[in-house]
């Protein structure tokens, strides 16, 4: 909901502001946001294996900078209601990375709903002719989804460590740094309401929302989440309505009905299986319970969610279960 409402607000915010301006402020707020909250919350700073730097360095470059910049350049010229059932593509690109770059598991019923993703995307760009300035705006919107995608699948080499973190870094760094690429293009700040809403609007819709999606990372997998995720841009079209008075048209409902649809088919998927999980020894949030019954140190908190290196002996079992950080297993 909160990434979903986001479209239509900044469409009505790309009037009077540049594009570019305009990606920047939004991943800006989003860790200025987040950077507040953990400094009110004293929530110590994260620590992050070496070789995972390079993960979250190229999905801040790809998901933080990139990405929201197409979004904003297709906003100029395409109806915000339009743009946010097209954003459902995100959804697409996560899985088909996740599955055959990533090798996360899915099934026919997956696969599936995601035809019905395509579909609604398909009928939704298609114009009934051929307009350069619409095309356009249609491939800008799905090059972001596509390095969202991309950005979705390297977080989750990360998304261990604490949402709120990784979410504040991404913003903070990708924001200062589409500032700077836009102040060398000539463009120039907007009055002070418009850089605080558009700074309330990436807290919220950036900031919170990435939070979220990263510990969504961390317990259904990647494929599922961008899955699931997909019910946002439905938030945008229907905000978009009252908001911008876009009409309410057959191919929006069409397309929406297909989308839903995959959606639905996503919701209801049961995986249960026998499977093994091998000896590992690994740090990351947790509380005792599930997988994680394990001896203390008497100054860890063992009843609260907390972070140490920690062993998980090997075992076999089954129940139901998503590819989390736990369940990343061969089927």
């Amino acid at each position: 909901m909160l990434f979903g409402g986001s479209t239509p607000v900044a469409k009505l915010l790309l009037s009077g502001m540049d594009p570019w301006i305009l990606a920047g402020l939004l991943y800006l707020g989003s860790g200025l946001g987040l950077l507040l909250y953990r400094i009110i919350r004293h929530v110590p700073v994260d620590r992050l294996d070496k070789g995972k730097w390079l993960w979250l360095a190229c999905a801040i470059l790809s998901g933080g900078v990139i990405a929201p910049v197409l979004l904003m350049y297709g906003l100029t010229s395409m109806a915000a209601s339009e743009a946010s059932l097209l954003l459902n593509t995100e959804g697409v690109f996560t899985a088909f990375l996740a599955w055959f770059a990533f090798r996360e598991n899915f099934d026919r019923r997956i696969a599936l709903g995601m035809l019905a993703i395509i579909a609604g995307s398909i009928i939704l760009s298609w114009q009934g002719e051929t307009r350069t300035t619409d095309s356009w705006a249609a491939f800008a919107v799905l090059g972001a989804c596509l390095a969202w995608g991309i950005d979705n699948n390297f977080t989750r080499k990360v998304s261990e460590m604490d949402a709120t973190w990784i979410a504040a870094i991404k913003g903070l760094t990708a924001g200062s740094v589409n500032l700077v690429l836009a102040f060398i293009t000539g463009a120039s700040l907007p009055p002070l309401a418009g850089i605080s809403s558009a700074l309330i609007l990436g807290w919220l819709a950036y900031g919170v929302s990435l939070s979220l999606f990263v510990i969504s990372l961390r317990h259904l997998g990647t494929a599922r989440t961008g899955a699931y995720f997909s019910v946002a841009p439905f938030f945008g079209a229907l905000f978009s309505i009252p908001l911008l008075g876009e009409p309410v048209s057959f191919r929006l409902l069409t397309a929406g009905g297909c989308m839903a649809l995959g959606v639905w088919l996503h919701l209801s998927e049961r995986h249960i299986h026998p499977h093994i999980h091998v000896s590992v020894e690994h740090e990351h949030e947790h509380v005792h319970e599930g997988e994680h019954h394990h001896g203390h140190d008497p100054s860890k908190p063992p009843g609260e969610k907390h972070s140490h290196v920690h062993n998980h002996a090997p075992v076999m079992h089954t129940h139901v279960h998503y590819p989390d950080v736990q369940h990343r297993h061969k089927h």
